[in-house]
């Protein structure tokens, strides 16, 4: 069984990328457009990783990987943050 693979990205053509990629290379690729549908598509069986931008339509990714982080269920869960944000204090945000 392929892992799976959350991305969450507002930018489709970046999230169709990401998601070629990934099962290119046999993870199976789960696509989410926002803060909203990213929550909708975290549920058993949870995801082995998510690839989370950091600006999202709806809420933000810092956000959104505090609320999984602060849950039990889905505290585990590796998350790498995506984004074109380079300031020094958006990476100590981070």
């Amino acid at each position: 069984m392929s892992r799976k693979i959350l991305i969450v990205e507002d930018e489709a053509p970046i999230r169709e990328m990401l998601s070629f990629v990934m099962e290119q290379h046999g993870y199976q690729a789960v696509e989410a457009g926002d803060y909203s549908a990213a929550l909708e598509k975290i549920v058993e069986p949870f995801p082995d990783m998510i690839l989370l931008d950091w600006m999202l339509p709806g809420g933000s990714g810092i956000q959104l990987a505090k609320k999984l982080k602060s849950d039990d269920f889905t505290r585990g869960i590796p998350i790498i943050m995506l984004t074109a944000r380079g300031e020094e204090e958006d990476k100590v945000r981070g």
